[in-house]
């Protein structure tokens, strides 16, 4: 974040880790090591803490533990199963079976195949394929941001290449709670590196990559039980720029993380819309729940109030039906509804003059991942073309970017964040908070997966591209945490 966007508190933070129930849906791979559904986490009520209005907090009482489990490979939890190969959908008719809608020549059904045998014009029709185990055989189409969708990855080589067969199996964040943790002697390394003249940033890098953010919590709280003070403040006083914010974020509790970069995304003169797309687009309904009562408890304010004062229109809608965090996470797929949500998206958009906005909304923001993946392909029979670059045709700006945010995910999820950090980086100058939210909050949930999507999309490593873009303890804190 900038700096001017800062704000110093007086009070510590003390949001508590989330679970991370049905995630992630079953329409993509599964990602051991996430509590099953269901798993409910506890969170302060409602004005329970005076929290300050801004990060870091200063002062205050000792942090409380935080739960030990929730993170991959801590808690062993099973991979969710994979749904069967789509093999067709019920009750669908065959390609120029459809029932005539208007605008539709008499007798050419949507299924039909289009002249010529040619594909889409943006974006590979999905194949059918297995989700037993990886990532989907697709990869996730550019275009996000930019608006078009280019028929290259930038800087490959010919079309989107397919997903290796082989993807790396066990927990998918590159951080995992360290083994033999002790807090109190973390904390005392931790003195010792910022005591005296100087401060030994590579003591401090090699605590914080190498620790879950529960630990984190834990070494909070026995610094200030230790020495009587603030350990982010200590922090604060050491750091500048974009290691301090780095840090910072890494000590942030996960729940509080995404509340304080949404404040922070509308606190101001101007919004920063694709931060507000990112969180609120990608989120489980569990995990938007956590950031609605804490974004109350923290700042004092309602989330979906100030949405409304931040945004207008259709993308507005978007993001209120977004805060809800209601979407359907039922991980079963009804093919006849896919079918039937196909057709009302084809008639809501491209089989007809204008755009019935309401009905993408409704579909888009209530459907299971799993779900609207049938969808998109149920839409490219329906339309002949597929739903992203129909989506691209009928919207623009920030509600555009809303909607293809949300395809993607329900496509493949690491692929949507490998693209973003992608374009953290490509050209001149680097959106330093971009890389530093997506690499700290997908560390402990899928940034093994990220990795693996950005060298298949852009044919070279994410570490490669962040030692060209950044510098000194940034640099080497933030290749810690990816790994290399």
């Amino acid at each position: 974040m900038e700096n001017d966007k800062k704000e110093v508190g007086s009070v510590f933070f003390n949001c508590k880790r989330m679970s991370y129930p049905g995630y992630p849906p079953t329409g993509y791979p599964p990602f051991p090591g996430y509590p099953p559904a269901g798993q409910e986490s506890t969170f302060p009520p409602p004005g329970q803490y005076p929290y300050p209005t801004g990060f870091p907090p200063v002062g205050g009482g000792a942090y409380p533990p935080a739960p030990s489990s929730g993170y991959p490979g801590a808690g062993g939890y099973p991979a969710t199963a994979g749904y069967p190969t789509p093999g067709g959908y019920p009750g669908a008719p065959p390609p120029g079976g459809a029932p005539s809608y208007p605008g539709v020549p008499p007798g050419q059904g949507f299924g039909a195949p289009p002249p010529g045998g040619a594909g889409f014009s943006s974006y590979p029709q999905p194949p059918s394929q297995s989700y037993g185990g990886g990532l989907p055989q697709v990869p996730l189409p550019g275009g996000f941001p930019g608006g078009q969708m280019p028929s290259q990855y930038p800087g490959g080589q010919g079309p989107y290449p397919s997903q290796p067969a082989a993807m790396t199996q066990g927990a998918q964040g590159t951080i995992r709670p360290a083994a033999n943790f002790d807090a109190m002697r973390d904390a005392e390394i931790l003195r010792k590196a910022m005591k005296g003249f100087g401060t030994d940033e590579q003591a401090i890098v090699n605590i914080v990559a190498n620790r879950s953010n529960d630990q984190r919590q834990k070494i909070k709280a026995a610094f200030k039980t230790m020495y009587g003070k603030d350990l982010i403040k200590d922090l604060k006083s050491e750091l500048s720029g974009n290691m301090e914010e780095l840090i910072l974020a890494l000590f942030m509790p996960p729940t509080y993380y995404d509340a304080w970069s949404l404040r922070n995304a509308m606190k101001g003169a101007g919004t920063q819309e694709r931060v507000l797309i990112e969180i609120l687009c990608t989120r489980t309904n569990q995990e938007i729940r956590e950031i609605v009562r804490c974004y109350q408890s923290e700042f004092g304010r309602d989330l979906e109030k100030d949405i409304r004062s931040d945004t207008s229109g259709h993308f507005e809608r978007l993001l209120v039906s977004m805060c809800q965090g209601n979407r359907d996470e039922n991980q079963n797929v009804n093919h006849q509804l896919a079918q039937e949500d196909a057709q009302r998206l084809y008639q809501a958009g491209e089989g007809r003059l204008g755009t019935d906005e309401s009905c993408f909304n409704m579909i888009l923001a209530t459907r299971s991942f799993p779900q609207l993946k049938a969808t998109m392909e149920a839409y490219s029979r329906v339309a002949n073309r597929d739903l992203l670059s129909s989506v691209a045709r009928e919207f623009s700006g920030n509600v555009e970017s809303g909607l293809k945010t949300i395809l993607q995910c329900a496509l493949n999820r690491p692929a949507f964040f490998a693209e973003r950090l992608y374009y953290s980086m490509k050209g001149a100058g680097t959106d330093d908070s971009t890389l530093v939210r997506i690499v700290v909050t997908r560390s402990e949930i899928d940034l093994v997966q990220i990795k693996q999507m950005f060298k298949q999309m852009y044919q070279k490593t994410l570490s490669t591209m962040i030692v060209s873009d950044t510098s000194g303890d940034y640099r080497r804190l933030l290749l810690a945490i990816v790994g290399q």
